[in-house]
């Protein structure tokens, strides 16, 4: 399994790189306008009166989601490697999630959110399968040579997505409540309500639609793997194989577990930034949809060029050092972030105006907040990107449904200790900034431990 493995990848038409790599421009509008930048925020700041219970709630919802998606996704992944075909997968778990994102439009202000909080854990969890069987395509597809090149753009493709979903929220939906106009000026279309939140549960139907149309090239051009075990067949021989790669993990492929448990700490802190950053802003800051939105914008707008650069930086010096690179990156801005507060940065050691100026980020903290912000949109995109072509690059494609089944395992695994840990801290003590500063401890210890991690993940690699 140690050999690069160039004689098992098919010859694919360049259609079908290109609808593997639409899928995840099909897949961000939903982390981008619903979990991340206008619904999360939403649901803290205007679903109920209470925003720091409302935070913490929206915490509970992603360690929900993340322990199933940790439980079942190494099972799953395994199952797709004897049955062989991915497609039918996705397409299950893309039904669900399509059913799940049309109901947040019912999620008014006032209104119970167990509703929304359960159709946001369907939601995620069907996403995060779809991933699973998105990724495990790769290395059938790609040369190794071109496994950072590909999924660094394809991720860079996901981040333009959501940016211009984004920027149509924005621009033509989302308005100010005080003005009723929308960033350009224009009344919201269809009429929508921002008093009554329509602006942000619109995003949900919206993300929804979109996902539907665009993982369609990836139905229609890009070569599946070929039928294998029948299904009851692939379930029994699947859980065996997982029980054996579990087992070669912990025998033989000990660096491969090395990078999977680094990564499974680092990514701890990316999700935690992702899922609570926009939400940590709206209640520090009391940003709406409209100043939420244009951070977002960006925040993608740099991700998208950082994932095309990275591209190159992986096919020159490696995954690795693209990963550590934007691990430095992410621990600068985590720090930045939950030192900034109305009036100061730094933790109070560079007191800031506190006056405003007027307009969109009008406050001198608030600037440095989108400053710090920056720093995480140039970093969020390569770190995730390189560490699935770090993974490509070091499992047999044979292999490779269990491996990203584990892989997102690692990925989730802990996630819920990172959200769960920020839930208790904030409970406790009444401070989301405390709460934030858990992601610290995370990205920190993913990066010492991989360090010390060969490249690519195998006995004997440097």
């Amino acid at each position: 399994m140690a050999g690069t493995h160039e004689g098992t990848v098919q010859k694919v038409p360049s259609r079908g790189i290109w609808g593997w790599m639409l899928f995840d421009w099909a897949a961000q509008p939903f982390f981008t306008v619903v979990t991340t930048f206008v619904f999360g925020p939403y649901f803290v700041a205007r679903l109920t009166e209470d925003p720091v219970a409302a935070q913490a709630m929206w915490s509970n919802m992603a360690t929900v989601s993340s322990i199933v998606i940790a439980l079942l996704s190494p099972v799953l992944g395994s199952i797709a490697d004897q049955s062989g075909p991915r497609k039918p997968w996705i397409a299950c778990f893309a039904a669900i999630k399509i059913a799940s994102l049309a109901m947040l439009w019912f999620a008014a202000p006032g209104s119970p959110i167990l509703l929304p909080v359960t159709f946001m854990i369907f939601a995620s969890i069907a996403a995060e399968f779809s991933i699973v069987f998105n990724d495990s395509m790769m290395p059938r597809l790609v040369a190794p040579a071109d496994v950072g090149r590909v999924s660094n753009t394809a991720w860079g493709l996901g981040y333009l997505g959501g940016m211009l979903v984004l920027i149509l929220v924005v621009g033509f939906l989302a308005a100010d409540p005080a003005s009723g106009k929308t960033l350009l000026g224009l009344p919201p279309l269809f009429g929508l309500d921002p008093a009554l939140g329509e602006d942000a549960r619109i995003t949900g139907p919206l993300a929804a639609l979109w996902y539907l149309v665009f993982i369609l090239p990836m139905f229609f051009f890009t070569p599946d793997a070929k039928q294998g075990e029948p299904m009851a067949m692939a379930v029994r021989s699947g859980l065996r194989e997982l029980k054996a790669t579990i087992g070669d993990l912990l025998d033989r492929r000990r660096m491969v577990l090395r990078f999977l448990v680094a990564r499974m700490l680092y990514q701890d802190g990316v999700n935690g930034l992702l899922i609570l950053g926009g939400t940590f802003a709206a209640g520090m800051f009391g940003w709406v949809t409209l100043e939420i939105g244009l951070f977002g914008i960006l925040l993608n707008v740099v991700a998208v060029f950082s994932c095309l650069a990275a591209g190159r930086l992986d096919r020159l010096f490696g995954s690795k050092a693209v990963v550590i690179l934007s691990l430095v990156l992410l621990l600068i801005a985590t720090v930045g972030i939950i030192s900034t507060g109305p009036g100061f940065v730094a933790f109070g050691l560079i007191p800031m105006a506190i006056e405003d100026s007027g307009g969109l980020f009008g406050t001198a903290a608030e600037k440095a907040y989108l400053g710090f912000g920056l720093l995480i949109g140039m970093a969020f995109g390569p770190v995730q990107a390189s560490s699935r072509s770090y993974l490509a690059r070091s499992v047999h494609p044979d292999e490779a449904g269990r491996y990203f089944g584990i892989y997102a395992l690692s990925g989730r695994a802990t996630s819920f200790m990172a959200t769960l840990s920020f839930s208790l801290v904030t409970y406790a003590s009444g401070s989301s900034r405390l709460g934030m500063a858990v992601l610290i401890v995370f990205l920190a210890a993913g990066f010492l431990l991989l360090l010390k991690t060969p490249y690519p993940a195998r006995e004997g690699a440097r």
